[in-house]
């Protein structure tokens, strides 16, 4: 039990009722987990972007399956899809059916990242012009002659909010509704502001999580332009976290959704919990090139979490790294653990899912917590994968080679952007 933030009568403790996954290696929780534990990767040759390298593609998803309202389907692009699919499972897994609870006391909290168009949105656009040879003529003519063949929506479908908007109105929530769209800590950020609301007494559900994908060509050449990407060429070898010999990160694709709620209301109702949340905490580098080497972000975010749950270091069983397998990114993770939990560091085990799934900002962060939720379930701590050479620079206990059993009921999950916005939860099963 936590300490004193978590015995006030006028704070109630708020728990992980439902969850819901759609990711590389598993769609739903009991085929994810099955992947998770038993090393199984998502990393193979991609077939959605031509000549790209390895990544990491959800297999086998139909929308059509997993979203109530159908009607809606094709005003969803991929990224919306995936989100939506996991709200549902999450809410079914909760065992919550719409109009069982006042939706007037549901709401939603959803990270998203960039939402791209398709050649296809614009397609018909283009067929209408007569010459794309001169640059300037082409784009004059596509602006005045020719907006009027593109469909009324275009622009609606990547808008960032849309993944909240559809997952509520699958859902009839009509409570407090926000998107938050900052990058990989975008996950554990909505789940800090859907955690403030069922505080304050505004909701008594929140259905938090985060969706996103690389694998639209518009949005591959964009975030290929910036991100550090592995150039292995072997799915065992691509993305490896805080090994000596790591070489970049992975594209992916993926969504996390949970169902959270106060306890009394969870026990009122004789739902099964997964955990709590105990705390979450934010920060950010800031300016200066010091602060974004040492992580000073993380290392606020990780002080701030622990400081909420009235927790020391020494309480961590395990930590769910950011590991976004990239040389600097990794070594300054690093670094701002050895600054937070001091010499516990190197003695907590620590696991990396990026290797599982790869990276894909704000859906990564949620179902890298979906990992930590049912590891917590299970008492058991997922390996790393390919992990082979300790490198001195980061001196953290890695689980590696095989999962590894829990010592200790309390996680420790983890996210951080490229520009220093940190977030990390502290999670204990119940």
């Amino acid at each position: 039990m936590a300490g004193n933030f978590f015995s006030s009568d006028d704070v109630p403790r708020i728990v992980v009722t439902g969850v819901g996954i759609v990711s590389p290696i598993g769609i739903g929780k009991d085929a994810f987990w099955n992947s998770l534990s038993s090393g199984v990767c998502g990393i193979r040759p991609t077939v959605s972007v031509n000549g790209a390298p390895l990544g990491a593609e959800v297999s086998g998803f139909d929308p059509l399956e997993h979203i109530y309202q159908k009607k809606f389907i094709r005003l969803m692009p991929r990224e919306v899809q995936l989100g939506v699919a996991s709200a549902s499972m999450a809410m079914r897994d909760a065992g919550i059916e719409r109009g069982s609870i006042d939706p007037y006391r549901i709401g939603v909290e959803f990270g998203a990242s960039h939402i791209s168009t398709t050649a296809d949105d614009l397609l018909d656009a283009a067929r209408g012009l007569k010459t794309v040879v001169d640059p300037a003529f082409f784009s004059t003519q596509f602006g005045t002659e020719n907006m009027d063949q593109i469909g009324p929506l275009w622009l609606i479908k990547q808008l960032p909010n849309m993944p909240a908007c559809h997952v509520a109105m699958e859902h009839d929530a009509r409570g407090p509704n926000n998107t938050i769209t900052s990058s990989e800590s975008s996950a554990l950020l909505a789940l800090a502001e859907a955690v403030r609301i069922i505080e304050r007494g505004a909701a008594d559900v929140m259905i938090v999580g985060a969706s996103s994908s690389h694998f639209n060509p518009v949005e591959w050449t964009r975030v290929t332009a910036y991100e550090s990407l592995s150039h292995e060429c072997e799915p065992d070898r691509a993305c490896r976290p805080f090994d000596l010999n790591r070489s970049g990160t992975v594209m992916g694709e993926g969504a996390g959704s949970f169902v959270i709620e106060s306890y009394e209301h969870a026990v009122a109702r004789g739902a099964t919990i997964y955990g709590e949340i105990l705390g979450v905490g934010a920060g950010c580098d800031g300016s200066g090139d010091e602060n974004r080497k040492q992580g000073t972000g993380l290392v606020r975010a990780i002080e701030h979490a622990l400081r909420r749950s009235d927790l020391t270091p020494k309480h961590l069983g395990h930590i769910n790294a950011h590991g976004k397998g990239t040389v600097l990114d990794d070594m300054t993770e690093s670094k701002a653990y050895h600054r937070v939990l001091g010499s516990v560091a190197e003695t907590i085990p620590v696991t990396a899912l990026k290797s599982y799934f790869g990276h894909f900002d704000a859906g990564a962060g949620a179902v890298e917590l979906v990992g930590s939720i049912l590891a917590l379930r299970h008492r058991l701590i997922p390996h790393t994968l390919n992990y082979r050479t300790a490198d001195p620079e980061c001196r953290l206990k890695i689980v590696r080679g095989e999962p590894r059993r829990m010592t200790s009921d309390i996680a420790l999950s983890v996210n951080r952007t490229r520009m220093g916005q940190s977030a990390a939860a502290v999670i204990r099963a119940i």
